[in-house]
């Protein structure tokens, strides 16, 4: 299995228009998102985000915040661990928060997920998006899942 993390922000006329570029900044938004949980299987792999096909049904793990009020920081946060038996991932968000607060929030909370299930950590990867608000704005932060 290969994943891919990335992150977007923007803003839009509306909550929806502000998530849909937001994911078009991260490079997902020509393909159909499907939530999943936290787990990595075995063996996978971190590479850099290829281009996608449009349409395509896509397993995500997504982390977004939106606020559209003028001036709120928001902070969208995915933290993923691995193991050589599997990994967890957790997603995190914020508003008018310090971003390395709650980037340290994910961090402890995917720590407990291996500790929990007994996983010997090997690596952690922390990746964010914080976006100031002018009008209607939406950070967000991804793992996604390729084949």
């Amino acid at each position: 299995m290969k994943v891919s993390i990335t992150s977007g922000k923007s803003e839009g006329p509306t909550r929806l228009n502000a998530f849909d570029n937001a994911l078009l900044d991260a490079g997902i938004g020509d393909v159909n998102l499907i939530p999943v949980s936290s787990i990595l299987p075995r063996n996978t792999e971190i590479i850099e985000l290829p281009s996608l096909e449009e349409g395509k049904m896509v397993n995500c793990v997504l982390s977004c915040a939106h606020s559209n009020h003028p001036g709120d920081l928001i902070t969208a946060v995915v933290a993923v661990a691995t193991s050589d038996e599997f990994g967890c991932v957790v997603e995190h968000s914020g508003v008018n928060q310090d971003p390395e607060v709650i980037k340290g929030e994910a961090e402890t909370m995917v720590r407990y997920m291996m500790k929990v299930r007994d996983l010997t950590l090997r690596e952690i990867i922390i990746a964010h998006e914080s976006h100031k608000v002018i009008t209607e704005g939406v950070a967000l932060a991804a793992v996604v899942y390729l084949e």
